[in-house]
């Protein structure tokens, strides 16, 4: 995918989620009578600016635009005319403070549900069936009795709607007491329960890093089979280097069948650095090349590669999904309740990250952020505002975080003074804006690692 096309999708969500951001905190700042200097989307450079209404505030659209921040008049920062003081922020009454600081977490997390509601209004709601596809031989899930086929009905009791269901609820399971009780429907019509449990911490831990779940309970979802067709041939890799193109039939590698992609895959990731010889069609005449195996290192495994992608993905079968119609009110019910369960469970990790008990793996950064952007733009309309969704709420809970620099931090200070009845010292005003500066520049390096690692891997 074109870099440009993922810088600039970027770009629009970011812009367009911190200028709802900011909007919240302008917006009840003016309602509250606060008096409002500026309101930049961006940092920086001004690019635009307009300056407007009795109060000449500047409406400001800055050269970066990771960000945005809304200036309020303050007397710690600089003399305040008489007439002013009233509508400075640090005269204002403490609970109005804390409701603008609220207010820009707040318009992420309603602009979240409104977006999402406007989509299940529309186009209702349409889920995967969580159906078991392959399992592993001796792993956790054939131990609990999973079999393919199997449909997932309940988890711990509660009905699963859908696969993504599926998914939320084994990652919490798995990353607080390891243990879950699955309510399965066999396809041959048999009902029972399968009790999937990993007691060891540092196992379940490693379950919760993108893409092994799954693969370390040892079942995948129900997918379609996909032809051992080559998709995309990624460059540098021993797959071009070998002469090989997209829309090559790998047919057969050492002389062992290839009937499926993952057929493929398997046999290439079990021979880190090892030599093929693979047969395969093109055009329908048979060809065959040799070559050597990268060698990569996965969750401290070598694992080998080609750097061939698959096919692109076909239709799922109507037996499949699961759709509903929704009207308005039903619609803003499920965007509401959805919202709030997303917001929960993104409490719940990254309490449990901090605890160790998820992985930092999870901490995804700007270049992560910017290809999820292009690959959602790129998918159509759906998919993009279904990633402003999530983005939207991840923005309003981050910013609630007790990070002094952030608004939860801010919102804590106003509290502290508002409960001593006098406001804190400079001093630890600014050890709180460092403290709060230094964890902030320690996320942002462990999501930029993170980012980094998976582009290599």
């Amino acid at each position: 995918m074109n870099l440009l096309w993922q810088v600039l999708w970027f770009m629009v969500a970011v812009g367009l989620l911190v200028t709802v951001h900011e909007f919240g905190h302008y917006w009840v700042a003016r309602r509250l009578g606060f008096k409002v200097l500026r309101f930049s989307v961006g940092f920086g450079r001004p690019l635009l600016k307009h300056i407007g209404g009795p109060d000449r505030i500047e409406y400001v659209l800055a050269a970066l635009p990771l960000g945005g921040y809304v200036k309020l008049l303050d007397e710690r920062e600089g003399p305040v005319a008489p007439a002013d003081l009233a509508r400075s922020f640090t005269r204002r009454p403490h609970w109005q403070r804390i409701v603008v600081l609220l207010a820009g977490p707040a318009f992420n997390i309603l602009f979240a549900v409104l977006l999402l509601w406007g989509m299940l209004w529309v186009s209702g709601v349409t889920e995967v069936k969580p159906v078991v596809g392959e399992v592993t031989a001796g792993s956790v899930a054939a131990s609990a009795g999973l079999r393919s086929g199997d449909e997932i009905r309940t988890l711990n009791g509660t009905p699963v709607a859908g696969m993504r269901e599926l998914v939320f609820g084994l990652l919490d399971a798995m990353s607080s007491s390891g243990q879950v009780t699955l309510g399965v429907h066999g396809s041959n019509g048999d009902t029972r329960a399968a009790v999937l449990s990993v007691p060891d911490a540092t196992e379940r831990r490693r379950l919760t890093e993108p893409s092994e779940l799954f693969r370390g309970l040892g079942f995948q979802p129900w997918t379609l089979p996909v032809p051992p067709v080559l998709g995309r041939v990624l460059p540098g890799g021993p797959a071009v280097g070998a002469g090989l193109l997209a829309g090559d039939r790998i047919v057969a590698i050492d002389g062992v069948a290839m009937n499926d992609f993952r057929d493929l895959a398997a046999y290439i990731n079990a021979r880190p650095g090892g030599h093929v010889t693979i047969d395969f069609s093109r055009a329908g005449v048979a060809r065959t090349v040799q070559l050597q195996v990268a060698s990569d290192e996965v969750s401290g495994k070598r694992v080998g590669r080609i750097r061939v992608e698959p096919p692109p993905a076909g239709k799922l079968p109507d037996r499949m999904l699961l759709h509903t119609e929704l009207g308005a009110a039903a619609a803003l019910a499920r965007a509401t309740q959805e919202a709030w369960s997303m917001t929960l469970l993104q409490a719940r990790l990254f309490a449990r990250m901090v605890e160790g008990r998820v992985s930092l793996k999870n901490l995804s950064g700007p270049l992560s952020i910017a290809e999820f952007a292009g690959e959602s733009a790129e998918a159509g309309v759906t998919p993009f505002l279904s990633f402003l969704v999530l983005i939207s709420l991840s923005l309003g809970f981050l910013n609630l975080l007790p990070i002094p620099i952030l608004d939860g931090g801010q919102i804590v200070f106003q509290t502290v003074e508002w409960l001593k009845g006098s406001p804190l010292s400079e001093r630890s005003q600014a050890l709180g804006q460092q403290v709060g500066i230094a964890l902030l520049i320690v996320l942002m390096g462990v999501a930029l690692y993170n980012d980094i690692a998976r582009r290599f891997s």
